[in-house]
C-alpha cells in the first residue's frame, strides 16, 4: 500500500496525542434551534474541536474537510481577501 512520507512525519503523526480533550459546554445566548437537534458549533482550534467532537461521532465519520488557515496573515492559499 503506497504511503505518504515528508521531513518530520513522526512529530506531526505523533502531536494529536499531546493535545488533551477539551469538553464542549451549552452556550444557550449562541443557541440556535432546540435543544437535542444535534446542531453544534465548534469554536476554536481544528485539532482541538474535533478531539471535542471525538465521544459524540468515534466511528461514524469517514471524511472531515478542513479549509486552510486564510487567517495566518501570510498569502499562501487562496483564500478570499
Amino acid at each position: 500500500m503506497p504511503t505518504l512520507n515528508w521531513i518530520r512525519k513522526k512529530a506531526v503523526v505523533n502531536h494529536p496525542l499531546q493535545v488533551p480533550f477539551h469538553l464542549l459546554k451549552d452556550v444557550p445566548e449562541l443557541a440556535c434551534g432546540k435543544p437535542g437537534d444535534g446542531n453544534l458549533i465548534a469554536q476554536g482550534d481544528n485539532l482541538v474541536a474535533l478531539k471535542a467532537l471525538l465521544p459524540y461521532y468515534a466511528g461514524q465519520v469517514k471524511c472531515i474537510h478542513i479549509d486552510p488557515p486564510c487567517n495566518t496573515g501570510i498569502r499562501k492559499w487562496n483564500c478570499p481577501s
